[in-house]
């Protein structure tokens, strides 16, 4: 399954062009602010912000897996800086207080780095303790369930995570440089050369400074990841056989059949606690009395319910599709002291255990589906489909088994209760965010 986990090579350099894209995004609200009149620079902010809000949409678009997380931060940035200066820039015109020269725009010298880098270092750091909770990240991880969190998908979660911590160091140390400068060697009486340089170019000179680190750092990562056969090309990709996956779990009363001598790319461990029963079929999808042969001959035992889990094709190609399945045994465990694989019964407790508590002892994939079963699960019996708690004691903590997924009627491909999890009554403002959802998604309709 080491297929699953290699990384597109347009996604190392989706990786670039979006840093990129953001940088010049920045650079282009600060130099054209201070070419054009300066009563210019919200219109400037807000016509570059229109440009990568178009670019962030076909991104969105692309059946390239990106994270766009940190361009929708540089985004709400500027915009936030747009917004902010014509407020602030309102109530100095109205007489509601009195702001030096450098941040009213009809005036000179207007500074817009004294507004722009500070609102922006603020902004990114509300989108990173938020990013979770943000539909783009949400989307992603409901789409990682097919080749783990490492591989590709971990490749741009770091990524992700590292490019707004960059934001945030540089946009902070910008703010700090800009505006110490300003209290301490700024002379109210005109822009001198020194002045320009600190105020202008000082964030221009950092912006590209950057921009050279990444472009290094992403070249030798996709040089490492070619020697290390992690790399997926384009062409690769196109004459690539169509390849399905199927995991099943194995199933006797409340007990799983699992392996400790797994192996598993994705892990660290030499060995982890896995299903043994996995197949590779070389056909794009798999169905009914095939998939249950299959499971038959692996087990060695006919005669099981064989239940549908889950599945998703990959997020980047159409060519991988990877399968979960139940197989219920009757009776107890002692009627199947031995299966055809090599593994032991154990008890789903135990496994709640190891997944709780030494998730890196398990196979990624194996807590990945796990985290999906008792998620989906667990929000079923707290939440109704509309969001709210069906009791109303907050700290009701349900558990279910096994028997419980085998008599479950619920859906367990369709991402409803996921979505619910990451969005109910226990969200603050819950009424008010959902009324205005659904009043976008009327006026989505009627348009």
């Amino acid at each position: 399954m080491r297929d699953l986990g290699k990384i597109n090579s347009r996604q190392v350099y989706g990786l670039w062009k979006n840093l990129t894209v953001c940088l010049i995004a920045v650079v282009a609200v600060l130099v054209f602010s201070k070419i054009l009149p300066y009563y210019l620079s919200p219109v400037v902010a807000l016509l570059v912000a229109s440009g990568l809000y178009m670019y962030i949409y076909n991104e969105r678009l692309n059946t390239i897996r990106k994270c766009i997380i940190p361009s929708i931060a540089v985004l709400y940035g500027i915009v936030c800086y747009a917004f902010l200066t014509i407020i602030l820039n309102l109530m100095h015109v109205w007489g509601l207080f009195t702001m030096p020269h450098e941040f009213v725009f009809f005036t000179d010298p207007f500074i817009p780095a004294l507004i722009l880098n500070p609102v922006s270092c603020v902004i990114l750091i509300i989108v990173y303790f938020e990013r979770k909770h943000m539909k783009p990240c949400i989307d992603c991880r409901s789409r990682l369930s097919l080749g783990g969190q490492r591989g590709a998908g971990g490749l741009l979660n770091f990524e992700s995570h590292l490019q707004l911590k960059n934001f945030i160091f540089m946009s902070a140390f910008l703010s700090l440089a800009v505006w110490c400068y300003y209290q301490f060697s700024y002379i109210n009486v005109n822009i001198n050369g020194r002045d320009t340089y600190i105020f202008t170019w000082l964030t221009v000179i950092g912006v590209f400074l950057d921009w050279l680190y990444f472009s290094w750092r992403y070249y030798n990562l996709y040089l490492d990841l070619k020697e290390n056969n992690e790399l997926i090309t384009p062409s690769e990709l196109r004459d690539m056989t169509a390849k399905t996956y199927i995991r099943y779990y194995v199933v006797c009363g409340n007990n799983l059949y699992l392996t400790q001598h797994a192996y598993d790319p994705n892990s660290g461990s030499s060995e982890v606690v896995d299903t043994p029963f996995f197949t590779k079929q070389t056909m794009n999808g798999a169905f009914g009395e095939d998939v249950k042969r299959l499971i038959e001959r692996m087990t060695g035992i006919e005669g099981g319910e064989l239940k549908f889990f889950y599945g998703r094709k990959s997020p980047d190609d159409d060519k991988h599709s990877l399968l979960r399945y139940f197989y219920f045994l009757d009776g107890e465990i002692t009627d199947y002291p031995e299966l055809a694989q090599e593994g032991e019964w154990v008890s789903f407790d135990k496994v709640k255990f190891l997944y709780s508590n030494m998730p890196n002892g398990m196979a990624e994939l194996a807590v990945f589906d796990i985290t999906r079963l008792a998620t989906i699960m667990l929000t079923e019996k707290i939440f109704d489909e509309e969001g709210f708690r069906k009791s109303g004691i907050k700290s009701y903590s349900p558990t279910f088994n096994l028997h419980e997924v085998r008599k479950s009627k619920i859906d367990f491909q369709d991402d409803k209760w996921i979505q619910i999890s990451l969005f109910n009554s226990d969200t603050p403002f819950f009424k008010l965010k959902k009324w205005w959802r659904n009043r976008n998604r009327r006026i989505n309709k009627l348009n």
